[in-house]
């Protein structure tokens, strides 16, 4: 660490390495890596780091203002912050309804749009048009908007995100079903308020995810990051009115993995047991490309400059 301060490195995630500050507190490194798939890519996107820790503390304050408890604590440099310390623990058998100052073991993904992973399972048949509140034998189409939020949850501890049950979901994270109402509803005022926030600034949020921890006194508080270029999705409202979806979020990285045929070897690999195939890195110009749309994407979430 170059800030004065040598910091236990106790977690490198894909994006974010995470230091032991003391037993209460942690600071985020937002690194300029970036991930699609689960995998990290080979290249450095430069300024990235900074524009997603910048954009979390910006909805970690309005957050604060609406009242809902995040373990946000203080922006410390322009990529890094400090937060409050929960436990992590991977073993589900060790969590029940009465464990506290812990992370819940799971990703709350709320889809207001058909885009992305969704639009893959409804062509593959994996989901029906009905499981998404349309009419049997709808054809749907990428960017249809979605009549009501459409809730998912996956694992945050395993090696690869699954999709849970709702069932599965409540066994292994030791939540109770207030709990997980509360955690719902939590999730509907912030993306309004997102919304809102971002209508002045012509985008819409089309999708994003959460994570939520208990602290000492098992009260929920929203955890890690939100509403960023990574975590979220988000279009250009003025196209979208006039009948074009345009990506502005880290989607078309994804979609030169998924044009150029690695997608599809990495889920063929995965499917059938076998070694995954390293992802190669981006060509120069995306790199670029892809720096100038997390700048871009930080100024119109957020209403600041830059600089």
């Amino acid at each position: 660490m170059e800030h004065g301060e040598r910091l236990k490195l106790i977690r490198k995630g894909k994006v974010k390495e995470v230091y032991e500050v003391d037993r209460d507190t942690l600071e985020f490194v937002f690194t300029d890596q970036i991930s699609v798939f689960d995998k990290i890519i080979p290249v450095s996107i430069p300024h990235k780091g900074e524009t997603l820790c910048r954009e979390s503390a910006f909805w970690f304050q309005i957050a604060k203002e609406m009242g809902i408890r995040t373990h946000f604590r203080e922006l410390v440099a322009s990529n890094r912050m400090r937060v409050a310390r929960v436990d992590v623990i991977a073993d589900y058998s060790k969590i029940n309804s009465a464990t506290r100052n812990y992370l819940i073991p799971l990703e709350f993904v709320v889809r207001y749009y058909v885009a992305g992973s969704l639009m893959d399972r409804i062509s593959s048949g994996i989901l029906k048009p009905e499981d998404l509140g349309f009419r049997p034998g709808h054809v749907v189409g990428y960017g249809e908007k979605l009549d009501e939020p459409y809730f998912e949850l996956t694992t945050k501890l395993e090696k690869v995100d699954r999709h849970l049950s709702f069932d599965e979901a409540m066994r292994i994270s030791g939540l109770r079903e207030d709990e997980m109402e509360e955690i719902r509803k939590t999730i509907l005022r912030i993306d309004e308020k997102i919304q809102q926030e971002v209508d002045e600034r012509n985008l819409i949020h089309v999708d994003g995810k959460k994570e939520f921890a208990f602290d000492k006194d098992r009260r929920l508080m929203v955890v890690d990051t939100f509403g960023t270029a990574d975590e979220d999705r988000w279009w250009d409202a003025e196209a979208y009115s006039n009948g074009n979806v345009v990506e502005l979020s880290k989607e078309f990285v994804r979609q030169y993995y998924r044009q150029t045929g690695y997608y599809s070897r990495l889920e063929q690999a995965r499917k059938s047991g076998q070694p995954e195939p390293d992802i190669p890195p981006l060509p120069p110009d995306l790199v670029q490309r892809t720096s100038d749309l997390y700048i871009e994407i930080f100024e119109r979430i957020t209403g600041e400059s830059f600089d």
